[in-house]
């Protein structure tokens, strides 16, 4: 299935962000947004504390509230590129822990995570991620993707909402009773019937807007508790 052309993470940390240029003829817009990424201390922090993006403190401070992880979880991260989440997941699961990590964007290795390179809508990706998983339930599905945005909210609102739909519907086909879901997303139109959606397959959807997630963005993430399967 075509989709829209994700950027997994939406504040991938230095040189892997789509947005920086190398030409000597860079706006200075994107000179800006450089220079407010580099001096960000979410960024700063990431690089002193081996993380990969600084999306990996948003998920910290998750974890830290809502206890989304245990040792010995599956855990599935889509949209997983350049790996921030996937870190955090593989560090707080171990050794007895699974994590599968998707995207249609290259990745790294990394310790204690099976990367699967596709498009998770595809029968092909979706049974690699089933083959690697064998018989172990999925506790939890995580999902941070993000389209590639215009700023043009009549765009990249509809994507958006569309990226987080085929995250639920993976998440429906692969939780067990009981397990989690959470998703990064954008508000605005299609968000609260999304919301609608969780709730009709959950016992419980919560909205979460941690401190590393910047306070101009419409950006929420909804953990939805007691898929009801």
């Amino acid at each position: 299935m075509a989709r829209s052309t994700p950027s997994s993470r939406g504040d991938a940390s230095s040189s892997g962000d789509k947005r920086a240029s190398g030409k000597s003829g860079a706006s200075k817009t994107s000179k800006g947004w450089l220079k407010e990424h580099f001096d960000d201390r979410f960024v700063q922090q990431s690089w002193q504390d081996g993380y990969r993006s600084r999306a990996s403190y948003k998920l910290l401070a998750l974890d830290e509230k809502d206890r989304l992880f245990r040792p010995g979880m599956a855990v599935i991260d889509l949209g997983a590129a350049p790996g921030g989440w996937s870190q955090v997941a593989a560090e707080k699961v171990g050794p007895e822990g699974v994590v599968i990590a998707s995207d249609i964007l290259e990745m790294d290795g990394l310790a204690g995570v099976d990367f699967i390179q596709g498009d998770f809508t595809e029968e092909s990706v979706l049974e690699a991620i089933l083959d690697t998983l064998g018989d172990r339930p999925v506790d939890l599905v995580m999902s941070d993707m993000a389209p590639n945005m215009s700023g043009m909210a009549a765009i990249d609102q509809p994507q958006a909402m569309y990226l987080v739909e085929l995250a639920l519907d993976l998440a429906r086909q692969t939780l067990k009773p009981q397990g989690r879901f959470l998703a990064k997303v954008f508000q605005g139109e299609g968000f609260d019937a999304y919301l609608k959606e969780l709730r009709n397959s959950f016992d419980r959807v919560v909205t979460r807007k941690p401190e590393a997630s910047r306070a101009r963005s419409r950006e929420v993430y909804l953990l939805a508790e007691g898929f009801r399967g």
